[in-house]
């Protein structure tokens, strides 16, 4: 028999060397499978060991040098406190910019963003990660109390001040609370995120902790020091709050995935904020065209309004009416109603209508999981700041003839901004929760679309700052704009649920 013929008929003359090899792969590549995960596991603990004991060795040498009076730190921080202060002092727009930049990193927006996360993934039935989010934010507010007492160094003195801030100086709050919290967030949010967008979203929160940090030295309230110690510092607490974590999921029997996946990797389908979700729109660059050609029809109304009314109306009985109703309500003013009147002016400001939509607008997205009730209540307010600063502006109506306790605004009477805004808000947000809630608080957003607009329309006349033809103006507006969206958008349209 050939070699041909024992090959076909399942024997080979290397049959020998053939089975060594079976046997050498068979014994040796188990192992080093089995073994893979283990030393992948090591390798990443004892470099992430490293990177915490460098940062907190570092964070502990600034924390001595500072603590010592290290001349060369001093001298270092104090020509960086003098040289930014320099540049920026005299730049009314850069102060603007800085203090704007600084505003992310202060307790309000962070406590915001930990109370809105907090909120939605309990509605998404993940309460370890809510947990792991409160314990985080919690230890960076306890954190920097407690070591500026221990450091007790004052804030930098510079020759032209642009911003002062309470306490003492060292380390930086805003720095640490910072990265502490977009740090939480983005280990928290980053399994719902698609890998290829994963570079990005933990980029921007990088490159803004690095601006807030960067402002507070600019704006002369913080030495350099202060900041880095501050980055450092809530990089450890970030770090050792993370680690915990992860031997939680041990403890419970879950698999220690890599970080790059985010701390719950099981998690990212329920805390996405539109999963299911398809698509937004239909045909969104015909919606688009169609909301901008409402937005001008809109706009095209409310002027021919305004114009008429404040160049047409002077002299006749509107006119007259329109000047006498603030002036008898001018001389019903005391201190009482001048407070209350105050609140209520509030409650239609760009402040609270802002705080209302952050509110309501995650919150809706956690509970329904589609983007379009979202979109609706963004562009409802969005498209009223545009047309009431347009017409405004185009319209440029006088304020009524009588004191106005509010001062000298830089906008027009007609149409009302703070009435048209609180009008849309409230509106936008009966017609989202009339048709997806069955319970009886649904009717809530209805009471308040109604009382909420009188009393601040009742509050800017009883200010002097608007007649009631602009509160005319403002109702159009938003009957006009929010009727438009509701029918291009149909924020209610292919509900994902019900709430009962």
């Amino acid at each position: 028999m050939d070699a041909r013929e024992r090959h076909r008929g399942g024997v080979s003359d290397d049959a020998p060397g053939y089975l060594g090899r079976v046997q050498q792969s068979t014994l040796v590549r188990p192992p080093q499978k089995s073994w893979a995960p283990l030393r992948h596991f090591a390798e990443r603990s004892v470099l992430g060991l490293l990177i915490v004991v460098a940062v907190g060795l570092g964070f502990g040498v600034l924390l001595l040098l500072v603590r010592f009076h290290w001349r060369p730190l001093l001298n270092a921080d104090g020509g960086v406190a003098r040289g930014l202060n320099g540049l920026v002092a005299t730049n009314h727009l850069a102060v603007e910019a800085l203090q704007a930049i600084s505003r992310l990193g202060g307790r309000p927006v962070l406590l915001w963003l930990v109370a809105v996360a907090v909120v939605l993934l309990f509605i998404r039935r993940q309460p370890r990660l809510a947990t792991y989010l409160i314990v985080t934010g919690a230890g960076a507010l306890l954190l920097d109390p407690s070591v500026k007492t221990l450091v007790g160094r004052i804030r930098p003195v510079v020759e032209v001040p642009v911003a002062s801030a309470p306490g003492n100086s060292f380390p930086s709050g805003h720095a640490l609370g910072s990265i502490v919290v977009y740090g939480a967030l983005v280990l928290v949010f980053l399994a719902a995120v698609p890998p290829r967008w994963r570079k990005l979203f933990i980029a921007v929160p990088a490159v803004i902790v690095f601006a807030i940090g960067f402002s507070r030295i600019a704006l002369g309230v913080h030495f350099l020091s202060d900041v880095l110690a501050g980055w450092l510092l809530g990089a450890a607490w970030l770090s050792v709050t993370a680690y915990a974590f992860r031997v939680w999921r041990r403890e419970v029997g879950q698999a220690i995935q890599p970080i790059e996946e985010g701390l719950e990797p099981e998690a990212g389908h329920e805390i996405s904020p539109a999963p299911d979700e398809t698509s937004l729109l239909p045909h969104p660059w015909v919606k688009g065209a169609e909301i901008l050609t409402g937005w001008v029809l809109t706009f095209g109304i409310l002027y021919v309004l305004g114009y008429v009314l404040t160049n047409y109306t002077e002299g006749s009985w509107l006119g007259r009416a329109d000047d006498s109703f603030p002036a008898w309500l001018q001389g019903m003013r005391s201190a009482t109603l001048d407070d209350v009147s105050f609140v209520w002016s509030k409650a239609g400001d760009t402040h609270a209508i802002t705080l209302i939509s952050l509110a309501f607008c995650p919150l809706a997205l956690a509970v329904w999981r589609q983007w379009r009730p979202v979109l609706f209540v963004v562009l409802s307010i969005v498209g009223e700041v545009t047309l009431f600063l347009c017409v405004a502006a185009a319209v440029k109506r006088p304020r009524p003839p009588v004191e106005q306790l509010d001062g000298q605004l830089p906008t027009s009477s007609f149409p009302s901004g703070h009435i048209a805004a609180t009008m849309c808000l409230w509106a936008a947000i009966a017609i989202v929760v009339m048709s997806r809630v069955q319970h009886w608080w649904r009717w809530i957003p209805v009471g308040l679309t109604a009382l909420m607009p009188f009393g601040v329309a009742i509050s800017r006349i009883y200010r002097g700052m608007h007649h009631p033809t602009d509160v005319l103006g403002a109702a159009v507006l938003s009957v006009l704009w929010v009727s438009l969206l509701w029918w291009v958008i149909r924020p209610n349209a292919e509900k994902a649920q019900v709430t009962s």
